[in-house]
């Protein structure tokens, strides 16, 4: 199944400036597209720490996505470090120097050309619906930092990274971890291919664990449910 790290990029996120909008979007996106997000880090503007991430993101992942850092001020640099965790050089892609000739008549402002020039590798894929394409180099998708960008560009570029979906299931217990732990620990032996954890709900009107079953085999994971919800049922009644 795919697997997939993001990194976000900026200053202003790790400075409490503006908060991250995204990163809980490509949690919630990419694990309803059947991807496995094994990373998530956020990077401050600094051209070799970029670099660096994405270079060992590229080398274990299937799929690198990154938001921020592309556009024309001085510490958009993304577009420089991909080039850099790669070993190229940028070069001017005349594709988007003619998105920026419609948008500037006449003379191009240098800050704007800035965004035309990517990595030699770069791909441009004119989606349904975009005015400015989606670039990727190599296993790198090059996301914008502004969330309503990022999300339209996800969108749009989501049929290229697909998995099997995942199948979610939930027993609630009003026992504490203690006392269900034994159970869980025997449905994780019993399905070692579904994902079983425990989540006590402390701030909840009334205390209860949250048991989740998780994986891609739907009749495993229901199986699982009706197995740890019969056990549960099965104990003897609370304040006996």
């Amino acid at each position: 199944m795919p697997t997939a790290a993001f990194i976000a990029i900026g200053d202003e996120i790790l400075a409490g400036k503006f908060a991250d909008e995204n990163s809980p979007f490509m949690i919630k996106r990419l694990r309803e597209q059947g991807v496995d997000l094994k990373r998530v880090v956020i990077v401050s503007d600094n051209l070799q720490d970029i670099a660096d991430e994405i270079r060992r993101c590229a080398k274990a992942y299937d799929h690198v996505f990154t938001s921020g850092g592309v556009g024309p001020t001085h510490d958009d640099i993304t577009l420089e470090a991909v080039a850099m965790a790669f070993d190229e050089a940028l070069i001017l892609f005349d594709d988007i120097v003619r998105i920026l000739n419609a948008r500037y008549p006449g003379t191009i402002p240098e800050p704007a050309l800035r965004m035309a020039l990517l990595p030699e590798s770069a791909k441009l894929h004119w989606e349904e619906g975009l005015k400015f394409p989606l670039v990727t180099a190599h296993n790198v998708v090059i996301f914008p930092g502004v969330p309503s960008f990022l999300r339209i560009k996800f969108e749009a570029g989501a049929h290229y990274w697909v998995g099997e979906p995942f199948h979610l299931a939930q027993v609630l217990s009003w026992r504490s971890e203690v006392e269900i732990a034994d159970i869980l620990s025997e449905a994780q032996a019993r399905w070692p291919g579904l994902s079983v954890g425990s989540y006590p709900r402390f701030e909840a009107k009334r205390f209860h664990v949250l048991a989740t079953i998780e994986g891609r085999d739907s009749e495993a994971v229901e199986a699982c449910r009706a197995w740890i919800a019969g056990t549960l049922d099965a104990l003897p009644a609370l304040g006996n």
